[in-house]
C-alpha cells in the first residue's frame, strides 16, 4: 500500500508538459506578407496637396519663425553745434 501511494504521489508531481513546449512552434517570418499588405493599399497624394500641407505646417514651430528684427539704436548725437559751444564759452567764461 505504501508503494502504491508513493507511485500515485509521484504521478501527481510529474509535470504534464515538458517545460520546452513552446519550441514546438517555430517562429515564422511574415515579412513578405506584411510588405505585400503595406504596399498593396498605397495611395499617393497629389503633389499640390502635399505642398500645401507642408506650407501650412512649416511656420508653426518656433524654430521655423524668423528672428524678430530689433530696431537699431542710432548713436545719440549732440543737439548743439560747434558754434553754440563757442558762444557758450564766450558768454560764461569770458573767452573771446
Amino acid at each position: 500500500m505504501s508503494a502504491a501511494l508513493l507511485r500515485r504521489g509521484l504521478e501527481l508531481l510529474e509535470p504534464s508538459e515538458p517545460p520546452e513546449e513552446y519550441h514546438k512552434k517555430k517562429p515564422v517570418n511574415q515579412l513578405r506578407e506584411n510588405l505585400k499588405y503595406m504596399l498593396k493599399g498605397r495611395l499617393v497624394a497629389d503633389k499640390a496637396i502635399t505642398e500645401q500641407v507642408l506650407a501650412q505646417n512649416r511656420g508653426r514651430k518656433s524654430k521655423d519663425q524668423p528672428p524678430e528684427k530689433t530696431e537699431k539704436k542710432k548713436p545719440e548725437g549732440t543737439v548743439f553745434t560747434e558754434e553754440d559751444f563757442r558762444k557758450f564759452e564766450r558768454e560764461y567764461f569770458g573767452i573771446p
